[in-house]
């Protein structure tokens, strides 16, 4: 894999803290750290872009003539066919 030299500015008590960080022995140094920050938010970025989609879905159907408990019913049985319930 490649990688890319990168400068960055931090305030002291940034610095601070990923100094604690990598003292407590979570990290082994900056670098590490910073790169599971990226991980994380891509992460996070890539959830949040599936919940956007289906907010959009939703929004995209139109109004629905099921009642709450029928809608229920229905997303119950979409969570168990998959293995999410």
């Amino acid at each position: 894999m490649a990688t890319t030299r990168k400068t960055i500015t931090l305030s002291d008590q940034q610095d601070a803290w990923v100094k604690v960080r990598i003292a407590s022995g979570d990290y082994t140094n900056d670098s590490e750290y910073f790169r599971d920050l990226i991980r994380r938010d891509q992460e996070q970025n890539a959830k949040f872009q599936i919940l956007k989609a289906a907010i959009q879905e939703g929004l995209d159907s139109g109004e629905s003539d099921r009642t709450v408990p029928q809608i229920m019913k229905e997303v119950e049985l979409r969570l168990r066919s998959n293995g999410r319930l």
